[in-house]
C-alpha cells in the first residue's frame, strides 16, 4: 500500500510540474502571442480601464477622460478639439491613435516604464501605472490667434521660437473634433466615414503633413545661397538680370508682375519679388550649391520628427538649368510644408543657425513629476552669420517699405517675405497665399518668434498681393500673441 501511495504521490508531483511548466510557457514564452491575439480583449479592457493621461498646453490639459461605465470604461475627451487637433490627433477605441496621442501613447496609457519607480516589479505583476502627461511647447495665445485668423479658409500656420526650436503654434483648417472618434459605437463609425470622405480633408494636418509650392517665399533660400556662394557680394550691386528672362536652353519667357526688375540689385529684387532676378541667381549659383543650402535649411530631410513624422519638403536635385531657374523661385518641383518655411524664417532670425523643431517639452507622471525632458539638439548651420545679417536686413525692408507692411507691429522689429504660389495645369489653379516672417520686441535681445502662413484658394491680380493681403495679417496676429506673452 505504501508503495502505491508513493507512486501516486510521484505521479501527482509530475503532473504538478507539468502544469507549472505549461503555465510558465504560456505566461512567459507565449505571453506576447496571446497579448497580440485580436480575440484577447484583456489588453483593451486594461487599456481603457483607467483614465488616459493628458496633453497639456500652457500648463492646462486640453484632453480628458470620460467614465462610460462600459467594459471599455474610459473614452477620450477634448477641450477645444478642432483648435488642437493637428497637435493632439485622436485616441479612438476603434481606430487607434494619431499625432501626439500616438507618439506619446506609452506615456498617456501608463505603459511607459519611466512612470514607475519599480518597473521590473510591474513587469512581473503586469500592473499598469496611471497615465502620465505630455507637456507641449505650444503658446495657447498664438495657437488661438492662428486658428482665428484662418477662420473658415483652408490653410495652415506654423510658429517656432528661433533660439530653441520650440513649436509655438501648429494650426490646420478646416479642422474637426477628435472626440467624435473616441468611442466604438455606430456614431464613431459614421464620423470616421464622413471625415474620410470629406473633400476638404479636415483630418489632414496641413501644417506638418501637406507640402505646397512655396512660391516667392523660397527666394529667402535662393538669396541666402547666392550670398553664401559669393555670387552676390553687395546687396546694392546690380545683378545683370534681363527682364524678361529666357529660361536657359528653352524659348520659354519668364516675366515679372512689377516694373523695375531689369538688372535690379538684390535689395530691390527682394523687395519687389522679381522672378527674373531670382531665377537667374539660382542658375548662377548652380544646382549643387542651391541643393546644399536647401538641405541645410531642412529640405529633403526624411527623418524629421516633432515627435510624430513630418512630410519631407523637397528641392529637386536632378534638374536642368531651366528647371533650376523655376525651382529657385519656389515653383517646378520645389515643395514645402508650412513648418519647413517657418524653419527657414527661424534660421534667418537665429543668426543662420537652425534649431530642429520639437513639440514636447517634457513628460511627467500623473502627479506632475518630470521623468523626461526635451533632448537638446545641436544646431545646424543653414547659412553664414554674415549672410543671416543680410537676410534679416532684406526681410525687414519688405515689411517696412515693401509688400509686407500688413505685418508691421508697433514697438517691434519684423522681417518678412510675401509669396503667391502658382499650381495646377498651366498654373490654372487659384494661387496659394504665403507669408513667412520673424519678430523681435524692442525690449528683447533676439527674435522671439518665426512664423509661416499659407492660405489655399486665395486670389489676387498679381503675385505678392495675396500673401500681403491675406497671409500677412494672420502672421502678424500670431507674432503679436507671442511677443505679448
Amino acid at each position: 500500500m505504501t508503495r502505491h501511495i508513493r507512486y501516486a504521490a510521484a505521479f501527482c508531483a509530475l503532473l504538478l510540474a507539468a502544469l507549472l511548466l505549461n503555465a510558465a510557457r504560456i505566461q512567459v514564452l507565449q505571453a506576447d502571442a496571446y497579448n497580440d491575439n485580436p480575440a484577447n480583449r484583456r489588453q483593451d479592457i486594461a487599456r481603457y480601464g483607467q483614465p488616459r493621461g493628458d496633453i497639456l498646453v500652457g500648463g492646462r490639459p486640453v484632453t480628458g477622460s470620460e467614465d462610460t461605465g462600459e467594459s471599455l470604461r474610459y473614452e477620450r475627451t477634448y477641450k477645444q478639439g478642432p483648435l488642437y487637433a493637428p497637435v493632439t490627433g485622436f485616441a479612438s477605441q476603434k481606430y487607434g491613435t494619431s499625432f501626439l496621442e500616438h507618439a506619446g501613447d506609452s506615456t498617456l496609457s501608463g505603459t511607459d516604464p519611466r512612470l514607475s519607480p519599480f518597473p521590473l516589479w510591474n513587469d512581473v505583476t503586469r500592473a499598469r501605472n496611471p497615465g502620465g502627461d505630455v507637456v507641449t511647447t505650444l503658446n495657447a495665445a498664438a495657437q488661438e490667434a492662428a486658428f482665428r485668423g484662418l477662420g473658415h479658409r483652408k490653410g495652415a500656420v506654423a510658429a517656432i521660437e528661433p533660439a530653441t526650436g520650440r513649436i509655438l503654434a501648429l494650426v490646420s483648417t478646416p479642422s474637426y473634433d477628435p472626440g467624435a472618434l473616441s468611442g466604438n459605437g455606430p456614431a464613431v463609425t459614421r464620423s470616421w466615414l464622413g471625415l474620410n470622405e470629406d473633400p476638404d480633408k479636415p483630418m489632414l494636418n496641413r501644417a506638418a503633413r501637406q507640402t505646397y509650392p512655396p512660391g516667392s517665399t523660397f527666394k529667402v533660400v535662393t538669396a541666402a545661397a547666392a550670398l553664401d556662394a559669393g555670387v552676390i557680394t553687395d546687396l546694392d550691386e546690380r545683378t545683370r538680370s534681363p527682364d524678361p528672362y529666357t529660361l536657359p536652353g528653352t524659348t520659354t519667357i519668364l516675366r515679372n508682375a512689377t516694373d523695375g526688375c531689369a538688372d535690379a540689385s538684390l535689395r530691390d529684387a527682394f523687395a519687389k519679388s522679381c522672378n527674373t532676378v531670382f531665377a537667374k541667381l539660382g542658375v548662377d549659383v548652380g544646382v549643387t550649391d542651391m541643393a546644399a543650402t536647401a538641405h541645410a535649411f531642412g529640405f529633403n530631410d526624411t527623418r524629421l520628427r516633432i515627435p510624430y513624422s513630418v512630410a519631407p519638403s523637397t528641392f529637386d536635385t536632378s534638374v536642368d538649368k531651366a528647371q533650376l531657374a523655376l525651382s529657385s523661385i519656389g515653383q517646378y518641383n520645389t515643395r514645402a510644408t508650412p513648418l519647413q518655411m517657418a524653419m527657414v524664417s527661424a534660421a534667418v532670425a537665429n543668426g543662420g543657425q537652425l534649431r530642429e523643431p520639437y513639440l514636447v517639452e517634457r513628460i511627467t507622471t500623473d502627479r506632475g513629476v518630470t521623468v523626461a525632458t526635451a533632448r537638446a539638439r545641436p544646431p545646424r548651420q543653414a547659412m553664414r552669420p554674415s549672410t543671416a545679417r543680410h537676410m534679416r536686413e532684406l526681410m525687414r525692408s519688405v515689411v517696412e517699405d515693401g509688400t509686407g507692411t500688413n505685418a508691421m507691429i508697433p514697438g517691434a522689429t519684423v522681417g518678412g517675405k510675401t509669396g503667391t504660389a502658382q499650381h495646377g495645369v498651366d498654373n490654372s489653379g487659384t494661387p496659394y497665399a504665403w507669408f513667412v516672417a520673424w519678430a523681435q520686441d524692442h525690449r528683447d535681445l533676439e527674435p522671439k518668434v518665426a512664423v509661416a502662413v499659407v492660405v489655399e484658394g486665395a486670389s489676387a491680380h498679381r503675385p505678392d498681393i495675396t500673401g500681403a493681403g491675406v497671409a500677412a495679417p494672420i502672421a502678424r496676429s500670431v507674432m503679436q500673441a507671442v511677443l505679448r506673452s
